[in-house]
């Protein structure tokens, strides 16, 4: 059994196109492909006793480009069993988190659907980060404050209007797809996190690599500041 000393990893999720492209496929494949790795990475994640794992989806940025609308028809077609698989039989709480400015009635739905089977005692929760980007989850950090009661700017206040609220930060961030920027992602939460890129594009991220990636931050001597 993997040691697993980790209680949060984040994930960017970069490579499902250049993937269909590399093995000459279309861009549907490639997103199905990526689709079922993250099913794979949740399932193995859940195995570990991880407690939390967070994953960038879709960038605010990007919402649109031509290709979303590939996305919103994966999802259509696989959230309810990945509800089924996740929520119903693992104990594993779904919370998704971004602007629903601009997103599809039906994809909204969706996404309330899958919250509504969390539960208090649960195993793992997957946060799945959808039309998000950083600075505009600052300016609704913002907005909270001001029309809050909260009268002091003490760290632990401020934080629960973050998306991830009281969630511990992660310890890891791993970005597949061979880029090496944090892209606008929960950087409020990642300050101290140790980062992980690969070369390797998402819908070939393998669980041997995810093992190795553990292994490797096991190693690491942990200080903060300088």
């Amino acid at each position: 059994m993997l040691k697993n000393n980790l209680s949060h990893v984040a994930f960017i999720l970069d490579g499902n196109k250049r993937w269909a492209k590399k093995n000459n496929l279309s861009n549907s494949i490639g997103y199905e492909k990526g689709f079922d790795r993250i099913k794979d990475v949740v399932n193995f994640s859940h195995e570990i006793n991880l407690q939390n794992i967070t994953l960038f989806t879709l960038s605010s940025e990007n919402l649109n480009r031509p290709s979303v609308k590939l996305i919103y028809e994966i999802i259509y077609t696989n959230f309810t069993s990945l509800i089924n698989e996740f929520s119903k039989k693992k104990n594993i709480n779904i919370n998704i988190f971004g602007s629903k400015k601009n997103l599809p009635i039906k994809l909204i739905n969706i996404f309330k659907e899958a919250e509504k089977f969390n539960k208090i005692e649960n195993k793992l929760n997957l946060n799945i980060a959808f039309n998000y980007g950083f600075k505009e989850e600052v300016l609704e950090v913002i907005r909270k404050y001001k029309n809050s009661n909260i009268d002091t700017l003490e760290e632990n206040h401020i934080r629960k209007l973050f998306y991830l609220g009281s969630i511990p930060d992660p310890e890891l961030l791993i970005r597949t797809g061979g880029y090496k920027r944090l892209s606008n992602f929960i950087m409020y939460n990642l300050t101290y996190t140790e980062l992980f890129f690969t070369n390797t594009l998402w819908p070939d991220f393998s669980l041997d690599e995810y093992s190795e990636i553990i292994k490797n931050f096991n190693k690491i001597d942990r200080n903060y500041g300088l």
